[in-house]
Formats: structure tokens, sequence, C-alpha cells
């Protein structure tokens, strides 16, 4: 079993990050079906949805793992392009594998690369999203500010992540399978056991509701929105580039 991440914005997480799913990138899809009892597909289409009115042309996915929503995206939006950008080389051998069974890769690219140094020039993207990838970033105000750069003005970033629900009793059930389940189910599914501890303690320290919004603001990023999902276990977050 490998040593997880260390929590929160520490410096050389990414490489912890990177070692971490090149570790559990085999089973990935598998073990997100499985945790999330399937839902997790839906919470991406719902992040999609907050493009529709865009209509962009050219969409960047950072934190992409094995292409999910990369590829739901291209199904949906229909753009020119999507390039998927990940840290970790064998999520995105995987995602890649799955890209061209579907026939998408003339209009899906994957890059290895990190959200705070993205390879691309200024304003060359039109959307980007994220799905439960911010809460691994190193330094989450540079990743944002790296993915604002990118995004031409006008251009919109839709960010879904794990957050942290509030009523009873989600919040004791919640607590009790993040606690007891999840690592459990995780460790066995998976070679790596300690990235399903890693996950509900990154969730629990990470700045999620109103407090995500004043990253995104500080980032640069206005008309900011927060709708949390399913009793608050995920949320979906929208920030636009100002003109």
């Amino acid at each position: 079993m490998s040593q997880h991440p260390p929590i929160g914005e520490v410096e050389g997480k990414a490489e912890a990050v990177e070692k971490m799913f090149d570790t559990i990138a085999p089973q990935y899809d598998l073990l997100n079906r499985v945790l999330s009892f399937g839902i997790d597909q839906y919470w991406r289409t719902r992040a999609i949805r907050l493009l529709d009115d865009e209509q962009p042309t050219r969409v960047l996915d950072v934190a992409t793992g094995t292409a999910d929503l990369a590829i739901k995206a291209e199904q949906m939006l229909h753009p020119r392009e999507v390039v998927g950008i990940d840290l970790s080389a064998e999520m995105l051998a995987y995602g890649r594998t799955k890209i061209d069974r579907q026939g998408l890769s003339p209009r899906i690219s994957l890059v290895q690369g990190d959200a705070q140094n993205l390879p691309f020039g200024d304003h060359s993207f039109d959307a980007a999203m994220v799905a439960f990838g911010v809460r691994n970033f190193e330094d989450l105000n540079a990743g944002l500010r790296g993915i604002r750069r990118v995004l031409r003005p006008g251009g919109r970033l839709v960010v879904l992540e794990f957050s942290r629900p509030r009523t009873f009793p989600i919040k004791q059930l919640y607590a009790w399978y993040s606690r007891h389940v999840l690592p459990r189910i995780g460790g066995t599914l998976s070679p790596d056991a300690g990235a399903y501890e890693y996950l509900p303690n990154s969730v629990a320290e990470f700045p999620d509701g109103t407090d995500f919004l004043d990253r995104m603001n500080d980032s640069g990023f206005a008309e900011l929105l927060w709708e949390p999902l399913t009793f608050g276990i995920a949320s979906l977050y929208r920030g636009t580039v100002p003109q």
C-alpha cells in the first residue's frame, strides 16, 4: 500500500497525488461507480449542463483522470475539441483506451500536466471543467488562476467536487460511510486502501461551499454560483472570467 498524499495545500502534494492515481488507475472507474452507487454519472451530467448555453467550441477538462467528463462533454456539447489534462500517466492511458473505443480520438486529446502550469496559451479555451480534482491541487488558488489564464474573457469554469453534508441525519450517515465503509470497499477493490482513507480526509479539510466561492473570487472569477447536490454530498460551482 502506498502512502497517501498530504491533506490540504502542501508542497510536494502533486507528486504524491500522481503516484496514488497511477496505482489505482485500473480500478478507478469501477470504484467510482460502486462507492457513489452510480450517482457520480448524474453529477457529471449536471456539471456539463451548466455549459449548455455557452456552446463552447474548445473545452478544457482539468484533472481529467480516465476522461469520463471529457467524453460526456463531447457527447453532450459537441464542441470542436475537448482537451483533458491530468498528472497521472496511468489514468490518461485508461482514458485514451476509452476514447479510442468510442471513436472519439479525433475530437478528444489527453495531455499530462498540472493545473498550476497549464501548457496552453492565454485565452485559448471557451470553457473549463474540473470534476473531483480541485481538492487534489497542491496550491488551490494557483490552480484556479492557471485555469483562468487559459480561458477567454467571458469563458466559464465549472467545478464538481465532494462537499460536507450539513443536515441531520445525512451529515452523520455520510461521516459513518466515509469512515467505515468507503475505505473498506476501496481496500478490497484497489491495491491502495490508503487512497480511500485520503479521500474522506481531504473532503473534510477542503474549503467547500462559500469558502470555495471566495477562492474563485480571489482567483479572478465573477458571476459565482454554488449548487449543492444529493444532500450536499457533492457541490457544483460556476464562475466566469470577466469581459
